[in-house]
């Protein structure tokens, strides 16, 4: 299965960042190709992707607050993304595993470069 991991460094506590990671809702704020999230009662999300307004994609999100995990899974191409968050003093370190199924291994050079914007576009707006 292809797969890949990056690691970005915020200016932020961990809080902070936990903020922008745990919540869908403010997804499309730093992760890019994220248009448009809606959010319901559950752990399923649906996340529109940019450019593609008639392509909803749902979502699967487990969120474990200490020590700062995040878990989203795609139910539509099974694409899993996992965050984690270690603190280093009053700063965060952000480490983002993804792993992409061989059925979709051709989007593997495009979520790189989508996930590097997004990892340093969260530990970016954390700091702020």
């Amino acid at each position: 299965m292809p797969s890949f991991a990056l690691t970005a460094h915020a200016a932020a506590p961990v809080e902070e960042v936990w903020k922008l990671l745990h919540d869908p809702s403010r997804f499309p704020e730093w992760w890019s190709g994220v248009e448009t999230v809606r959010t319901g009662p559950s752990d399923v999300y649906t996340m529109w992707p940019e450019n593609y307004p008639d392509f909803p994609m749902d979502q699967r999100l487990d969120a474990t607050p200490a020590p700062g995990r995040v878990t989203i899974s795609c139910l539509v191409s099974d694409l899993v993304f996992r965050w984690e968050l270690r603190a280093d003093d009053e700063e965060t370190d952000i480490d983002v595993h993804v792993d992409i199924p061989e059925l979709e291994a051709h989007r593997l050079s495009t979520q790189r470069e989508l996930i590097r914007a997004s990892i340093n576009r969260l530990a970016e707006l954390a700091g702020t």
